[in-house]
């Protein structure tokens, strides 16, 4: 009798089993569907590396193909013979790409991190409701502030300068909310009650506890943040060539018509380097960062 018992018993939980789990037909529909999702998202990015492999007269052929016959380099091997008529030396927009980029970069993860660690570990009062205002800019997008922030930049005199890159690039809400969401649940407050007990002040706290164990975060924030200002382009706030970034200046081959098409592409391959090494070194961050801090992408 009990043999029969549990032999229904293991039954039921077997059924219950099958009955929360996907068949194998689910599961094979299931990445089929992800992987051909996956390479349309692929796709834009592969036709862009096609289309600057091929020669002049496929670029005029129609409808577009994404194969090549007779690929080539001379796509690449143009663009320092097309830049080379501007007033400004090459070197010089790569220069203020990369600085605006590393040093906004740093200085947003640095005041994000500083910010969130305040809202989620100190003992302000008024926290909450702060931590609700920075919610609420979420809301907020880069059109609807595009003119109180240029009448701030008008006020400020920081127009036609590298303060119109940077500045507006340190705060962020964004950063602010996913910071505070991984320092909530990767920083014990046991762990700091223990080194105010060994005697650490705020900012070697903050320095040496925080800052390393909330590291995945961080680099999340790298990747986002370095991948915007890689490629910003400022629109009526940059009137000197001095001070132009490498994406603005590759923008003027597109002009050039369709004979330009396979030079603006190897242009674009060269400004997409970057941020995908960038990624492919901070993926792993990014997966933990956005599955503790309860965002998806």
């Amino acid at each position: 009798m009990e043999m029969k018992v549990k032999s229904h018993g293991r039954v039921s939980k077997r059924s219950q089993y099958k009955r929360y789990t996907r068949s194998r037909a689910g599961n094979v529909l299931f990445f089929t569907f992800l992987t051909l999702f996956g390479l349309f998202s692929v796709l834009p990015l592969f036709y862009c590396v096609i289309t600057s492999l091929k020669p002049l007269e496929e670029l005029l052929i129609v409808p577009p193909r994404f194969t090549v016959s007779r690929p080539t380099l001379q796509n690449f091997t143009e663009l320092p013979g097309l830049l080379a008529s501007l007033r400004v030396p090459l070197s010089r927009y790569i220069f203020n790409s990369v600085f605006i980029a590393l040093v906004s970069t740093i200085l947003h993860i640095i005041c994000s991190a500083a910010a969130a660690f305040t809202f989620s570990k100190s003992k302000l009062k008024a926290r909450t409701l702060l931590f609700t205002i920075v919610q609420m800019a979420l809301l907020y997008n880069a059109y609807t502030l595009a003119i109180p922030q240029y009448l701030i930049f008008s006020k400020t005199g920081i127009i036609d300068t590298y303060w119109v890159y940077i500045l507006p690039a340190i705060p962020s809400a964004m950063g602010c909310f996913l910071m505070k969401q991984y320092i909530d649940s990767a920083v014990p407050d046991a762990l700091l009650e223990a080194a105010r007990i060994d005697g650490a002040g705020i900012m070697r706290i903050f320095i040496q506890i925080v800052m390393p164990l909330v590291k995945p975060a961080w680099l999340t924030l790298f990747l986002f943040s370095f991948r915007d200002m890689w490629s910003i382009v400022p629109s009526g706030t940059i009137f000197s060539e001095q001070l132009k970034t490498l994406p603005q200046v590759m923008t003027s081959i597109a002009a050039g018509g369709i004979a330009r098409t396979g030079s603006s592409m190897a242009a674009s391959v060269i400004l997409m380097l970057p941020p995908i090494i960038v990624f492919w070194l901070t993926q792993s961050n990014v997966m933990e960062t956005m599955s503790s801090s309860g965002i998806k992408e």
